[in-house]
């Protein structure tokens, strides 16, 4: 059935040395070759790694550190130079460095130079206006207005834009704030043009950026995650673990798998790393192939873990996933004894004709694992050892990232909400709307707050305009205003709190110590402002306590806190008011909008695979458009999130069903674009008969997209599933392969994505028909299939056992016994002394029943009568299984373990 002249390689094959050159390794190079720090043994800094991948908000964090310290001294020293009061210095050289380490970034020099020198100029120019304007309150207060609305009106015209209109209104606020003599305006500006220098010198040489080194530490967390993964499910097999937790668990660690692997997409599309094309999309496949053959995994395991295996079956599962969690992902050929371990053991219950009905499913089960595991150990030895080789195959198209990071984060409402925006407004007038809205919002909402904020407090009427800022910068949603407004009111209840105890520990006279709580909160707040924006706020309130203290008593401290939160939550409620009322744009129309791009991504994905099928020449790239897919369903749970996050009995289960359809979709749509990247050879009936099926599948989704748009229905989703029966039984008679079985794959994952996004129709109001096969006799499929989304039935399901029982232990074999002690070194040629090692140790009934580590080469256990396995891994070494039986007779067991 398939072609053995194929035009496109498998991927093995485009990494793999030609016949004509040595067999040395191939040279390490700088545009693929990952380094030993990417696949190393683990290390104690791995778990920052996976909370923050990349170290964006460390990152963040140590360039305000470095910005602000350069900034506030260079201030320091050019006021008292200058003869001008040093707080007016530091105030300014401080404005430089903050707005530096957040507004400005870049991966050159070039780009980090531009703005930084550029931002003293409209600083200073707009601060010599509002030394002019003392006397005018009203002038003062329309400027401010017309400044933010020019801020936001800036930034859609690009990075140096945004921050030319953000310094112009800062500085009108300082301007308004110090209100500075125009004298003086001349050497302001030398203390800003001579601060932003140093502030640029000092983070070209301790904040260079690095992307590439970003792109490793990314891949790294990616070794991190896939090994906690592993980890995890080997506490899933354990027959006494809480089901529910570890499958908490383990979805929170595949959607950290998700999310880092859509991030090494993006990374890889950036200039700056440096990554040849070519060679970034075969990274970009090995890594997809990865991350589904750990999906699989885990979902193998999963449905394991509800049933009863054999004992002999858990143990081998157990000791062959330890050896996938230590097993470095250079050394991932060394899995291979571990598969065949558990191989036999399945083999051993499929071939036994008395075999209980379960123990044969769990022994499938089992080997699917062990196929998964190969798999993955062939997409990890591949991604390691990409080099200076490119592609050979005319086939392949050079990388594209579906989707681009801002400020190290993948954008989640954002692009619903341009799309949406600009599908509303193609029509005369209307198309100026995209670039005067955010201004129009920023510039009502600041007209009616500042009347307001100058009642309450004169002085200080900048409160409630940086309140209308905040909330309009970098939220898209009314939901996301208001989720903003929550952190914004308790990170500034918090922030007061620390602010105030800090101040009254320090004191007023100690100003050395009060600039360094400063520069800590600021710094601290940079650091969470990705994790969340309440974080950014508690940092940035207790720095401003510590300058509030500097020239407010303390008996009207929480006087003067109160009205800063009463007028920044008025500046956020009037700003979420105004973006709700002027050329509205409703957060169910930018979910639809969602709704719509996934919608989109897959009819793309499913176009590529008939594209593939049809023409194996064609330039598709199948993973790239399933890595769309992820990109799009991250983007409408995003703007999906509720208001307040309720139990599903109070917000009801139409929204959490819909998501947990379209999650299961998506890993379809996975799977489906790694096993029909295949050349096929088909009959032209078989052609004709594939051809329906892409074109049904996609012509629903067409139907399903107007409905979503629409609210009204233009047809039927008809169901593929028979179509796919029809052309499994056609095949069957065929020749068998490899192609063929993963063409067999690629339909039943075509039925499965069918399945999963009918139900989506059907509970968006479609119609949903079963359709009829080839030979006209309608069929359901009922009895074959089971709802989207739903857990296989099977006997012995732990799931379904009552709480009460599920945490009771069956006893082992000698469980009353005493531990016999089990003693023994650790050695290598590299450490003839002693090598530092963890010892993992898995009983008889494939529990994780102890660990340590080794002391000076020299490691102690305690072990209850019975069959164990011990797991042992040590840095530069591939792990080891070594077995023992501990009897009752033993006083003592010495087992020494070279590796």
């Amino acid at each position: 059935m398939t072609s053995p002249d194929t035009t496109r390689q498998d991927t093995r094959k485009t990494t793999a040395p030609s016949s004509g050159t040595s067999a040395s390794p191939p040279k390490a190079a700088h545009t693929g070759t990952v380094p030993r720090r990417v696949s190393g043994p683990p290390r104690w800094w791995d778990w920052v790694l996976v909370t923050d991948p990349g170290l964006g908000q460390l990152q963040a964090g140590w360039r305000t550190l470095v910005a602000m310290c350069t900034s506030l001294a260079v201030g320091y020293g050019m006021a008292e130079a200058l003869g001008i009061p040093a707080m007016i210095g530091m105030m300014t050289a401080g404005m430089m460095g903050l707005m530096s380490a957040f507004a400005v970034a870049g991966n050159t020099w070039l780009q980090l130079a531009r703005p930084i020198l550029w931002m003293p100029f409209p600083y200073s120019a707009v601060l010599l206006l509002a030394a002019k304007l003392h006397h005018d309150r009203a002038l003062e207060i329309g400027l401010d207005v017309v400044a933010l609305a020019l801020t936001f009106l800036l930034a859609r015209y690009g990075p140096m834009a945004l921050l030319t209109g953000m310094m112009l209104f800062n500085g009108l606020m300082v301007g308004i704030i110090v209100q500075l003599p125009p004298a003086m305006v001349g050497k302001v500006f030398a203390v800003a043009l001579v601060s932003a220098s140093a502030v640029l010198i000092t983070r070209l040489l301790l904040c260079h950026p690095m992307p590439r080194e970003d792109l490793l530490r990314t891949q790294r967390a990616f070794v991190v995650e896939a090994r906690r993964l592993a980890d995890t499910t080997v506490d899933a097999l354990d027959p006494e673990a809480r089901i529910d937790r570890v499958e908490r668990r383990m979805n929170r660690s595949l959607r950290r798998l998700n999310m880092v692997t859509v991030t090494i997409d993006a990374r890889l599309a950036q200039p700056e790393a440096a990554t040849d094309p070519v060679v970034a999309e075969l990274l970009h496949r090995h890594l997809f192939d990865a991350e589904l053959a750990l999906r699989g995994i885990a979902q193998a395991v999963r449905v394991l873990a509800a049933q009863s295996p054999p004992e002999e079956l858990r143990q081998a599962l157990a000791v062959g996933l330890l050896l996938a969690r230590d097993t470095p992902p250079a050394e991932a050929g060394c899995l291979r004894p571990a598969v065949e371990t558990i191989r036999e053991q399945t083999e051993v219950i499929l071939r036994d004709p008395h075999a209980d009905p379960e123990a044969a499913e769990c022994a499938a089960l089992a080997r699917r694992v062990a196929d998964l595991l190969d798999s993955l150990a062939e997409s990890l030895i591949s991604w390691l050892t990409l080099g200076s080789q490119t592609c050979a195959d005319r086939a392949a198209v050079p990388f594209q990232a579906a989707v681009a990071l801002e400020n190290n984060r993948i954008p989640g409402s954002a692009e619903p909400t341009r799309r949406a925006l600009t599908a509303r407004t193609q029509r005369g007038w209307q198309r100026v709307v995209p670039y005067v809205r955010a201004p129009l919002h920023a510039g009502v909402a600041a007209a009616v707050v500042c009347p307001i904020a100058e009642a309450v407090d004169p002085q200080r009427f900048y409160w409630g305009l940086v309140g209308v800022m905040i909330t309009l910068f970098g939220t898209n949603t009314t939901h996301e205003r208001l989720r903003k407004f929550g952190h914004r009111m308790a990170g500034t209840v918090v922030g007061a709190v620390i602010g105030v105890l800090l101040l009254r520990l320090i004191g007023h006279d100690h100003i050395y110590w009060t600039l360094a709580v400063i520069v800590l909160g600021l710094s601290f707040g940079a650091w969470g402002m990705q994790r969340a924006y309440a974080l950014w706020v508690v940092g940035l309130v207790a720095a401003l306590v510590q300058m509030y203290g500097l020239t407010t008593p303390d008996g009207d401290m929480n006087h003067l806190l109160g009205e800063r939160l009463l007028d920044n939550g008025i500046g956020v409620l009037v700003a979420t008011a105004c973006a709700a009322l002027i050329f509205p744009l409703s957060t169910r129309t930018v979910v639809r909008e969602a709704e719509h791009g996934y919608v989109q991504a897959v009819q793309k994905l499913l176009t590529q695979v008939a594209a593939r099928w049809e023409r194996p020449d064609s330039p598709v790239r199948l993973r790239g458009a399933a890595r769309a897919v992820d990109v799009a369903l991250f983007q409408l749970a995003e703007v999906s999130r509720p208001l307040v996050r309720m139990p599903l009995g109070v917000r009801g289960r139409g929204p959490h069903h819909r998501m947990a359809l379209l999650n299961t979709a998506t890993a379809h749509a996975r799977a489906l674009a790694a096993a029909a990247d295949v050349d096929i050879d088909l009959s032209p009936a078989l052609s004709e008969r594939i051809q329906l099926i892409t074109e049904t599948l996609t012509g629903s989704l067409r139907v399903l997209d107007h409905h979503l748009a629409n609210g009204t229905a233009q047809g039927e989703w008809r169901r593929v599933g028979p179509l796919v029966r029809e052309m499994q039984t056609a095949l069957r008679p065929a020749a068998r392969g490899p192609r063929a079985q993963r063409l067999q794959t690629a339909l039943h994952e075509l039925d499965a994505l069918d399945t999963a996004l009918a139900a989506y129709a059907e509970q968006r109001g479609l119609t949903v028909t079963s359709g009829t096969g080839l030979s006209g006799r309608p069929q359901s499929g009922a009895g074959r299939q089971h709802r989207a989304g739903a857990a296989p039935s099977g006997r012995g399901r732990r799931a379904t056992q009552p709480a009460a029982t599920a945490t009771v232990a069956r006893p082992d074999a000698g469980a009353a016994a005493p531990l016999v002690p089990v003693n023994g070194t650790v050695g290598c040629a590299d450490h003839p002394a002693g090598c530092p090692a963890r010892i993992t140790v898995v009983n008889a009934r494939g529990q994780r029943v102890a660990h340590t580590y080794t002391e000076a080469g020299r490691y102690r256990l305690g072990l209850r009568p019975g069959h164990h396995t011990l797991v042992v891994s040590a840095p530069g070494h591939s792990p080891r299984a070594e077995s023992v039986t501990v009897a009752t007779s033993q006083p003592r067991i010495q087992r020494d373990i070279r590796l």
